[in-house]
């Protein structure tokens, strides 16, 4: 059985047309969704109950705050563990997925045992790849997703190794979960992903990528963008925790690429006229030096 997690946040023009893709898809396996609701305010959870009110494979689950993506998805998969779920996706609500996609994803994992990740298309721009696999360079740990921007002329269609699964749709199985654990919910925001693809990789956990596998992504559409001085804070904060909990003998080389790459930035904004990115940026620090994680 296959369970997919989506995590709602204010999502109601989104969710439709992912469930409906989702709902669309051609897999041998019996196929459940568990819809998990960060606290919404936009009516967007009740829309669902009107749309899949007494259907069998589409769940709806509350949470009393916005706990942040980690944790969201972990009550998901703590849901799907109880129903003895074998394979687990983790996807994005501001997605669109093609009908065989999960097939393939699932097809991968029980040919290899991997964390499996799919090819993602811009939504808008869907002759262009947003993510086709992506890598953590070997001094720095730096995510970088493979054929960002190129268009897709089947150059990134078949399987491969990865050592990056962007969180945006990632299949799990039970049995990785078992040897992983969950989302570290520290994070709230940004960098779950790369810190459990570094965990992957000192588990001895591989990643690969199906390019048979597409899906469509609405980017930054449940996050707001790179302008949002929220995402400068969580950017900046998540990047030095998760560096600091898994490169600690390289740190100090990190840091000096961290402060040059933030500083860049700081006079980006600031010429933008933007001070306000740079505040909560000084604020990601500050809160990392002082020992502060979860929710803002």
């Amino acid at each position: 059985m296959i369970c997919v997690v989506l995590v709602n946040y204010n999502g109601k023009k989104y969710n439709e047309a992912c469930i409906a893709s989702i709902l669309k898809s051609q897999c041998k396996e019996k196929l459940e969704i568990v819809v998990v609701d960060n606290a919404s305010t936009d009516g967007s959870m009740g829309k669902l109950e009107e749309l899949y009110a007494g259907t069998e494979n589409v769940h709806l689950l509350y949470l009393k705050e916005n706990y942040g993506f980690s944790k969201a998805n972990n009550e998901g998969i703590r849901w799907a563990l109880d129903k003895k779920c074998k394979y687990i996706l983790l996807q994005n609500n501001d997605t669109i997925i093609e009908p065989g996609a999960i097939g393939e994803m699932v097809s991968l994992q029980c040919r290899t045992g991997h964390i499996i990740v799919p090819k993602i298309l811009y939504a808008d721009r869907p002759d262009i790849i947003w993510c086709a696999g992506g890598e953590l360079s070997g001094l720095l740990k730096k995510p970088k997703h493979t054929g960002a921007g190129q268009i897709d002329r089947g150059q990134f269609n078949k399987e491969g190794r990865c050592t990056f699964a962007n969180g945006c749709c990632i299949l799990l199985s039970d049995q990785i979960i078992e040897k992983l654990g969950l989302l570290d919910e520290r994070f709230f925001l940004y960098y779950e992903d790369t810190e459990y693809s570094m965990r992957a990789e000192k588990h001895d956990i591989e990643i690969s990528y199906c390019g048979q596998a597409v899906v469509y992504h609405k980017v930054n559409g449940s996050t707001g963008g790179n302008d949002n001085p929220v995402n400068a804070y969580y950017i900046t904060r998540n990047w030095l925790m998760c560096n600091w909990t898994h490169m600690k003998a390289r740190f100090a080389v990190f840091m000096i690429y961290f402060l040059c790459n933030r500083l860049c930035w700081a006079i980006i904004w600031l010429l933008s006229g933007k001070p306000v990115m740079v505040r909560e940026m000084w604020r990601g620090i500050t809160d990392f030096m002082n020992g502060k994680s979860g929710k803002l």
